[in-house]
Parts: C-alpha cells; sequence; structure tokens
C-alpha cells in the first residue's frame, strides 16, 4: 500500500468517529461502554448512570462476573437502556501518570475493542475513561483514546462507527481538539 493509500485509508477510518457532547445512556447503538470499577459494582458518574438506566438486572449479572482487572474488559447484556450490550472496562486511577496509567487507559479501549468484534458489535458508544473520579487528565486521555480507537478501527473493519460521548463541555473540547490534531496527522498538514 502506497503512502497516499495509506493516508486516505487513515482518513476513512477517522470519518467513522464522531464525538458528541450527551448522555451515553440515552444512546441506540449495538454496544454502550461502561468506565466501570473493578467489582463492575454500581458506583458514581458514568458507572451509576449506566446501572440506574439499565435496572437491576444489570448489577445481577456483574456479580456472577468476578470483577474485572483494570485495562480489561467485559460484556453484559443492556437489559433497560437502548443499547443491546454493555461493555464494561477499568481504567486506570491517576497516580501521577508514572505507574503505567497510560498502557492500562490504552488497553481499556484495545480490549473493548477486541469484546465488541468478537460479538459482532457493529456500532459503539463510549464514555471517557478514567477522566472523571479517577482523575485521569482529559488532555491526556483523549489523545490516547483516539490513537487506540483509530488503531481499533483499522484492525476491525467489521466496527461501523464509534461515538465518543462527553459529559461536559470542557471533555467535549479537549476531544474535538485532540482529533483535529489527529486528523492533521494523519493528512500530512499541519494545523
Amino acid at each position: 500500500m502506497s503512502t497516499r493509500e495509506s493516508v486516505h485509508r487513515a482518513e476513512e477510518m477517522l470519518e467513522r468517529i464522531e464525538i458528541v457532547r450527551g448522555d451515553i445512556t440515552q444512546e441506540h447503538v449495538d454496544a454502550i461502554v461502561n468506565a466501570a470499577n473493578a467489582a463492575l459494582l454500581p458506583g458514581g458518574g458514568v458507572c451509576g448512570a449506566i446501572h440506574r438506566a439499565a435496572g437491576p438486572e444489570l448489577a445481577e449479572e456483574c456479580r456472577q462476573l468476578g470483577g474485572c482487572a483494570p485495562g480489561d474488559a467485559k460484556l453484559t447484556r443492556g437489559y433497560r437502556l437502548p443499547a443491546r450490550y454493555v461493555i464494561h472496562t477499568v481504567g486506570p486511577l491517576w497516580r501521577g501518570g508514572t505507574h503505567g496509567e497510560d498502557e492500562t487507559l490504552a488497553s481499556c479501549y484495545r480490549r473493548t475493542l477486541e469484546v465488541a468484534h468478537a460479538h459482532g458489535i457493529r456500532t459503539l458508544a463510549f464514555p471517557s475513561i478514567s477522566t472523571g473520579a479517577y482523575g485521569f487528565p482529559v488532555e491526556r486521555a483523549c489523545r490516547i483514546a483516539l490513537r487506540e480507537l483509530l488503531a481499533g478501527l483499522q484492525r476491525f473493519p467489521d466496527i461501523e462507527r464509534i461515538r465518543i460521548v462527553c459529559f461536559d463541555q470542557h471533555t467535549y473540547d479537549c476531544y474535538c481538539q485532540a482529533y483535529q490534531e489527529l486528523a492533521h496527522q494523519q493528512s500530512g498538514t499541519t494545523p
């Protein structure tokens, strides 16, 4: 594949990523991604909102999974959510960036896409993993997320669309800026 073909392919992959501001529990996709805790039990933030919207059956199924290690991902049904499935992934707790946080966060995105691919999931909605209560700096997290999502779309062409659903304006702005930077990198232009 020529450099030009490679750039064109990367640009096509980027077009399959959409950044929106909203409520992930309202997304009409095959699966939404839960920024879960290691016990996979209802918590605060995105995790709590997903569990409340899905109903108590979600927590019951999660209890049977035996938890989830940071950087890994597990699948459940979506119950009362518009999404058929929930993919739970456990992001890193920010401890200054010197304890493997970047790699653990990258693994969350990789493993989630692997689980999605294995279950025939074609559309997904992601929150900004680890940037809430876990304290990961959003400016750093969004670059890791977009890099891994782009690589995942190249690995799994059957995944048709990824939406990144940002809860607040600051997170949305950071993702939009990082997206523009990545688009310029892929096209070989400067912003």
